[in-house]
């Protein structure tokens, strides 16, 4: 399985950006979807989920703010990101996994992984 990322870019605040990760995430060797984030000196944080029914879930310093989606052939995920925050700036991945749908939040263990796209915000 191979994520690749793209759409980070430097933005003001209040400003919005749309991440795209190329992937086939319902294969046969995954089954949920996620976005993570990793700001510098800071560890790794999950930030939505997307399980294979449609279940979302987002942690709470971006709830109402970015939405997690895929398109209709479910082979790109998106992370849409509105009212961005300086406190958003990091670098983004998109990772992947096969677990019960129940366990599909941002706190699993995902198994595949992108390379990264750096979002900045001033």
């Amino acid at each position: 399985v191979q994520l690749v990322e793209s759409g980070g870019g430097s933005v003001q605040a209040g400003g919005s950006l749309r991440l795209s990760c190329i992937t086939s995430p319902y294969g046969h060797k995954t089954n949920c979807v996620a976005w993570f984030r990793q700001a510098p000196g800071k560890e790794r944080e999950g930030v939505a989920s997307l399980s294979e029914i449609g279940q979302t879930v987002y942690d709470d310093s971006v709830q109402n703010r970015f939405t997690i989606s895929t398109d209709d052939a479910k082979t790109t995920l998106y992370l849409e990101m509105d009212n961005l925050k300086p406190e958003d700036t990091g670098m983004y991945y998109c990772a992947a996994t096969q677990t019960r749908w129940l366990q599909c939040t941002p706190k699993a263990t995902y198994t595949y992984w992108g390379q990264g796209t750096q979002v900045t915000v001033s």
